[in-house]
């Protein structure tokens, strides 16, 4: 395996590789890509460099040598069953994305979930540490690998570390919960670049790091000290994570998706106005919250069964976790419920589809679809809104956006609506559904055009230049994100949350 003086330049480091990695009865080993917004935001940048990709492989309990996977040296990092239980169902998902989405649920905290986390954080690290050459860029992604930075930082301090959140960063009350606080934002100052999808985002992370430390910030910056070195300059700042938009554009005009996309609408008896959702089955995407809308739409009459259809893709997602369970039970019995009113023999007014599908045939149903619904409650940025702008290259369809979305502070154009807000979610998909044809393509071209200019590709340019500039510079952080608008900043009052660090569990 390389070490610093033979490593890669680039190295990548997030909780899954880009491929999910096999073993079959004979040892022989296969991989196909993994699902997931980050493996399609970070595989085009990582096709175009010459570095090396740290992450698990997707399996338990597998043990195997780094590999090549189209020009990326892929560095599978192991995992067992007790790790994928406890640092990853555990910690990650049933302790860090409840709490940093709102507490939409509870979150749960268990000392043992905690220590697992630590010590699969440090594997992560030592892997990257000998991936590395000396002076090398390590780019450090999500909420899963928050101690990485640190860890990395105290193996190798001559490395540039950046690290990406993909997901929301909560104020500080909410954060303030965490037990284990203080050490997930020691981690995350390991690095020299902090990357949030929001200008809101930043500030809470500044806010907390003021209040939880005794560190010294300005503006963007965190003033951290290095013994025996210069103080370090860490910078918290938003860069809107996007997509390869213009491959997604490319796709959409295939004579083979536009044909199935002509087909989609006849198999659903070629509706007047087709609705689409598009999520994982997760609670933080307001699915619920969309089809109640729907359903009451049908119950006034303000739109008519037999010449509206919704299509619900819903991928499955985290179904060991018991609130992902009791999710997809009370979407399939809302959508039983609605169906068994509405419905007629042959037709049903929503199309509920509980399975993931190819790129291609996600192309097509976009196409389709006359009106997209994103109704996330939080959302770090949400790429399917971006997707679905990308492959309208017909200039056509209406996008309905969560306010509560990253991707609401880019995409001027779309529809906003406050999912919470039933009534006002109503009214915002009849609008959608029969707005003018004029009205909805002046929208979609400008849609459009922020997602063309503003890719994945020029996405990673920004974030990796200012973390490979030579002296980061204090950048002031908007208290609304530009535009006037709150975009979830809290700012603390009161005496100060730093009692001590208790443990709960």
């Amino acid at each position: 395996m390389p070490d610093a003086a033979t490593g890669y330049e680039l190295v990548v480091v997030a909780n899954r590789l880009p491929v999910d990695v096999t073993v079959d009865d004979e040892g022989a080993v296969s991989w196909s890509r993994s699902p997931g917004g980050l493996v399609t935001a970070l595989s085009p940048v990582m096709a175009k460099a010459d570095g090396a990709w740290v992450g698990w492989g997707g399996s338990p309990d597998l043990e195997l040598e780094p590999f090549d996977v189209d020009g990326t040296r892929l560095v599978p990092v192991a995992l067992s069953r007790s790790d994928v239980e406890k640092f990853y169902e555990g910690f990650a998902n049933d302790t860090l994305w409840p709490l940093y989405h709102d507490v939409i649920a509870p979150p749960a905290f268990h000392r043992n979930w905690w220590e697992a986390y630590v010590a699969v954080n440090r594997r992560f690290a030592e892997a990257a540490a000998v991936q590395s050459e000396r002076g090398a860029t390590v780019w450090v992604q999500d909420y899963q690998l928050q101690l990485v930075p640190a860890m990395l930082r105290e193996l190798r301090p001559d490395l540039r570390i950046g690290y990406f959140h993909h997901i929301p960063f909560p104020p500080l009350e909410i954060f303030a919960q965490l037990p284990w606080r203080r050490q997930v934002v020691e981690g995350l100052l390991g690095a020299d670049l902090v990357g949030f999808q929001r200008a809101g985002d930043a500030a809470n992370f500044v806010r907390v790091v003021r209040r939880l430390t005794d560190l010294s910030t300005r503006g963007s910056l965190v003033t951290v000290p290095s013994p025996g070195a210069p103080d370090r300059q860490v910078r918290a700042s938003a860069f809107p994570i996007s997509i390869d938009s213009g491959a997604f554009d490319a796709l959409a005009r295939t004579p083979q998706v536009q044909a199935r996309a002509r087909e989609i609408r006849h198999e659903l008896g070629d509706p007047d106005v087709l609705l689409l959702g598009v999520d994982r089955l997760d609670y933080t995407k307001g699915i619920i919250h969309r089809i109640k809308a729907f359903g009451e739409l049908l119950e006034d009459g303000r739109l008519d069964p037999q010449h509206v259809r919704l299509v619900q893709v819903a991928s499955p997602s985290r179904e060991n976790v018991e609130a992902y369970q009791q999710l997809r039970d009370e979407v399939e019995l809302l959508v039983g419920r609605i169906n068994g009113d509405h419905g007629t023999v042959g037709h049903t007014p929503i199309q509920y589809l509980h399975q993931s599908f190819p790129m291609e045939e996600m192309a097509a149903l976009y196409l389709a679809a006359d009106v997209m619904l994103v109704t996330a409650l939080r959302d770090g940025m949400n790429l399917v809104a971006k997707e679905y702008v990308a492959a309208r290259n017909d200039e056509r369809g209406t996008l309905v956006l969560s306010e509560f979305t990253g991707a609401a502070d880019e995409l001027a154009g779309a529809v906003l609506i406050n999912p919470h807000d039933i009534d006002g979610l109503k009214d915002a998909v009849a609008r959608a559904a029969t707005m003018e044809p004029r009205q909805a393509r002046t929208r979609m071209r400008r849609l459009r055009r922020r997602v063309l200019e503003h890719d994945v590709t020029a996405w990673s340019e920004q974030f990796l230049g200012v973390l490979q500039a030579p002296q980061a510079t204090s950048v002031p952080l908007p208290e609304d994100g530009g535009d006037g608008r709150d975009r979830g900043a809290v700012a603390p009052s009161g005496p100060s949350l730093l009692v001590g660090e208790g443990r709960r569990g």
